[in-house]
């Protein structure tokens, strides 16, 4: 009898142990993804064009070239390389760009260009190291945005995002709201209470775009799926004064490093190899708009040997996993992609 209850024990043990090793992990982190293009195992993402701009003038300004490694090969850099996003998909004053020898007055030179052109200070200088030698560079792009919505929404209090029983703020426009905000906001299209999109006016030239879908693909993917619904939608695409929108405040920071480009030589540059590849993400969207902060920098180093009135309201309430998109006007691509699971996951990323 006690080798029968030891067998069973182990077999449950046995058994638990299986289920655990092969369940998918739990999503509890914020990623961010080097590409629109990259695929995550991460259900709550951020994309912004930062990293790509700084990859662009390692490949025109430093290599000459597409980067790519000696005795290795890389997915990653692969992409990159194709650079689909450039500064062309900016306006002039929302970025800041530049590269050189690694020296002190490098570093001096990008503090006050980012002081002067942004009012801003840096997340990421101070990791680098700054002494001059063979092969060494700094490639460094700040992309800064700061808008506010044509009119603040209204600030629609508490409530729960999806699963969690944690509340979060929301901002949007409901029963109550002034008419005035039914005319900032473009309803792209809905197809049902779990899929729609809108997008909102801003003062200058950004749009911003939000999309409800539960789809787990890469921003690119999503992003095309989102215009490709939009142009088969026949329904008005008018805010209309029964619809509602709802939507949460984000608050979030996040810095990443791209190791996996690191200590490789490149080819046909006689011993250079990436130090060092940093990207952060500080974004905060209310009621009143959105702020953006991101920055990169790659550090290069000698390489070692080696509705109407009959129709149902829609509810547009962003109140689930939901994508957004931010691009300028309608002919640029997006320079920020965010997909959100938990929002409390993620604001509590953000600095207070």
């Amino acid at each position: 009898m006690k080798k029968l209850l030891i067998s069973l024990m182990v077999l449950t043990m046995t058994a638990s142990a299986v289920f655990a090793f092969g369940a998918k992990p739990q999503q509890q982190s914020l990623e961010v993804v080097p590409l629109m293009t990259s695929e995550s195992l991460q259900a709550n993402r951020v994309w912004v064009g930062t990293f790509q701009l700084v990859w662009n003038d390692l490949i025109d300004g430093i290599v000459g070239g597409p980067v790519r490694f000696v005795g290795a090969k890389s997915e990653l850099a692969k992409e990159l390389n194709k650079q689909k996003f450039k500064t062309s998909d900016l306006s002039e004053d929302s970025y800041y760009t530049v590269y050189g020898e690694t020296s002190p007055e490098l570093k001096v030179k990008i503090e006050n260009a980012i002081k002067e052109k942004f009012n801003e200070t840096s997340d990421v200088l101070n990791s680098i190291d700054w002494t001059p030698g063979p092969q060494k560079y700094v490639l460094y792009a700040m992309l800064k945005k700061n808008f506010k919505f044509l009119t603040a929404f209204d600030k629609l209090g508490m409530d729960k995002f999806g699963k969690n029983k944690e509340k979060v703020q929301y901002f949007g426009i409901n029963k109550d709201s002034e008419s005035i905000l039914d005319q900032t906001v473009y309803v792209l299209f809905y197809n049902s209470s779990k899929d729609y999109a809108v997008s909102i006016q801003t003062e200058g030239k950004d749009v911003l775009y939000l999309y409800r879908t539960k789809d787990d693909k890469s921003f690119d993917r999503l992003y095309s799926d989102m215009m490709i619904k939009q142009a088969q939608y026949d329904g008005p695409k008018e805010f209309l004064k029964a619809d509602e929108l709802k939507v949460p405040d984000i608050n979030l920071y996040s810095e990443k490093s791209f190791a996996e480009l690191c200590d490789k030589e490149i080819k046909g540059t006689n011993g250079m190899m990436i130090d060092q590849a940093l990207e952060t993400v500080d974004f905060k969207m209310n009621n009143e708009g959105v702020k953006l902060k991101s920055e990169a920098v790659i550090a290069t180093k000698m390489s070692m040997p080696l509705v109407p009135a009959k129709m149902k309201p829609r509810k547009f309430y962003f109140n689930d996993t939901f994508v957004m998109f931010l691009q300028e006007n309608d002919k640029n691509k997006p320079y920020f992609a965010l997909r959100v699971q938990d929002v409390n996951l993620i604001n509590k990323t953000g600095r207070k």
